[in-house]
């Protein structure tokens, strides 16, 4: 497998993507998804100059934040538990996944202790999923008002995992959806709360979710190709 071949393969779709929508591809943030994934496939993607990584559980991020060879960007993109909050604090740029303000509190709580000002997304649970982490589009806002009252926590915006679907056209109402809140919210200008990222698409709907506004894509297999979840 080439992995820098799979990397340029998909920056051509953003590309493709962005161009049908006169969209800059610069405008969208590529995290490649390693969950799983061992160290030495990292470090040559680290070669051809990507440097955000998206991982689902804390001890893998804590462990690869120690022994990558060189600093890169790491994105918390699983479900964070409270317990754990405190071991990564200070070794991500984002977490994409807070779903309530109970795991909010437990993040400034900590925050406050390293005096860190803690960038998070709100993870949204827009197809309703019984199996899916998130807040309801109706609990959003007051959910966002509150979070924002937390001095050492910003929010940067909105996250999703829409439904696994063959037909990726079949998930663009859910990003239509998506996209439409994150400007609503943006435009009531609340303090402490930036929107300036859309998270959303992986790698079987990323074209149609930047289509629809996305500022960020999570990327795994498309990158990695299939996981061995037996490791």
């Amino acid at each position: 497998m080439n992995l820098a071949q799979n990397l340029e393969h998909v920056k051509e779709r953003i590309a493709l993507a962005c161009e049908r929508v006169n969209r800059d591809p610069d405008e969208v943030t590529l995290v490649a998804v390693s969950k799983t994934k061992p160290l030495s496939m990292i470090e040559e993607l680290i070669d051809v100059g990507q440097m955000d990584y998206g991982e689902n559980y804390v001890q893998e991020i804590t462990e690869k934040y120690k022994k990558v060879k060189c600093p890169v960007r790491w994105h918390m993109i699983g479900h964070l538990q409270t317990n754990k909050v405190k071991m990564i604090l200070d070794k991500t740029v984002l977490i994409h996944s807070v779903d309530s303000v109970h795991l909010a509190s437990r993040i400034e709580k900590e925050a406050a202790k390293k005096n860190i000002i803690v960038p998070i997304l709100i993870q949204v649970n827009i197809a309703q999923e019984d199996t899916k982490f998130g807040s309801s589009t109706e609990e959003l806002l007051d959910m966002i008002e509150e979070i924002s009252r937390y001095p050492h926590i910003r929010v940067r915006g909105l996250m999703t995992s829409a439904p696994y679907v063959e037909n990726p056209e079949e998930n663009r109402c859910y990003f239509r959806k998506l996209h439409k809140l994150f400007i609503d919210i943006r435009a009531k200008n609340l303090h402490n709360i930036s929107m300036d990222i859309l998270s959303m698409g992986m790698t079987n709907d990323y074209e149609v979710a930047i289509e629809e506004g996305a500022t960020m894509i999570r990327v795994g297999t498309g990158i990695f190709g299939q996981r061995d979840y037996s490791r």
